[in-house]
């Protein structure tokens, strides 16, 4: 075995499965970021999976497990977890839980994905409320953003925690020895926003992280911090605005260019869109669980799966989980 198992829930997603096993074939292939094909555990349909491998070439060595049920994008997440028990990514979670596998992939329903993990494997001691972190590169530097979902109305210890988990994960995973800490909001002024924004301010700067107060959403593109502390709503607002801004903002410029009479390939912005590509970037970490959880976009193609397996391998490696525990048990970093 060359590494802790990392499942993947084949079911997931809008492709699904043939995105996901493409996916994960394309992470085994030749490359920096190559994955042995005995470290996925592939969670499905087993006889469909089987099938659908055979016609993309063969299993290069995947371990299979059957899951009879699929929790569908539509799926309202609390209902489907207690009514498909034997879904993908409960079975998925369990072998985290059991201790088989170290992290979970999954491109499917969201809260579906971050309540079985909340639910299978619980949470790390001292963290109140799990939140997805995504990490983009918009100006030559990492920016964790978090949460982007996963709690859409927090208290204020809950972003006071975030920042503490993000910060965690910034030094042990990202190299940044002294990440800074902002919190999103409509002005820099520490009185400004709401009463929840103004009590998480206070607790923030208390806190001894590198907290650099309120920062608004144009300071995303100024490198003006490491991490964005924000409710879950407001992040996945942030989140998608990003990608779809990114490719619209592409289109224009390559559309102006042409009707000047300049001839542009796509590709001559590929460093631009890939800074902000859910392709690129895979999918997001799920902080504050017992285990590492890897969320993709629901219209993943294979490309961003093999993206997110290979987030899962090093976070997995890097043994985030429990950096994030050794972190919230430290003294204060101030």
């Amino acid at each position: 075995m060359t590494g802790p198992l990392i499942a993947l829930d084949v079911m997931g997603g809008d492709d699904a499965p043939l995105a996901t096993l493409k996916g994960a074939l394309l992470a085994c292939k030749a490359g920096a970021a190559r994955i042995p094909p005995e470290r996925l555990l592939l969670v499905g349909d087993q006889p469909r999976m089987r099938s659908m491998l055979a016609e993309l070439g063969g299993d290069p060595g995947f371990q299979l497990e059957h899951a009879a049920q699929v929790i569908e994008m539509g799926d309202s997440p609390a209902q489907a977890l207690r009514a498909k028990p034997d879904s993908s990514i409960a079975r998925c979670v369990a072998a985290v839980k059991a201790g088989r596998a170290s992290a979970v992939v999954g491109m499917g329903n969201t809260g579906a994905c971050v309540g079985a993990a909340t639910l299978g494997l619980g949470t790390i001691p001292g963290v109140r409320r799990p939140g997805i972190a995504v990490t983009l590169n918009l100006t030559g530097q990492p920016l964790t953003i978090l949460d982007m979902g996963a709690n859409i109305a927090p208290k204020a210890d809950h972003l006071l925690q975030y920042g503490a988990m993000a910060s965690v994960y910034a030094q042990g995973c990202l190299g940044q020895a002294k990440p800074r800490v902002g919190l999103l909001n409509v002005g820099e002024e520490k009185g400004k926003g709401t009463d929840l924004l103004k009590e998480a301010h206070e607790l923030l700067e208390s806190s001894g992280l590198e907290f650099v107060g309120n920062v608004e959403g144009g300071d995303i593109f100024r490198g003006v911090c490491d991490i964005v502390v924000t409710d879950g709503f407001t992040g996945n607002v942030v989140l998608k605005l990003l990608e779809q801004f990114a490719q619209f903002f592409l289109g224009k410029i390559l559309g102006e260019l042409e009707r000047g009479g300049a001839k542009l390939s796509p590709s001559a912005l590929g460093s631009l869109k890939h800074s902000i590509d859910y392709q690129s970037y895979g999918g997001a970490l799920l902080l504050g669980v017992n285990g590492v959880v890897v969320i993709g976009h629901g219209r993943s193609d294979e490309r961003a799966v093999a993206n997110a397996l290979a987030q899962a391998v090093r976070a997995s490696d890097a043994r985030v989980p429990e950096r994030i525990e050794r972190g919230l048990a430290a003294p204060s970093r101030s």
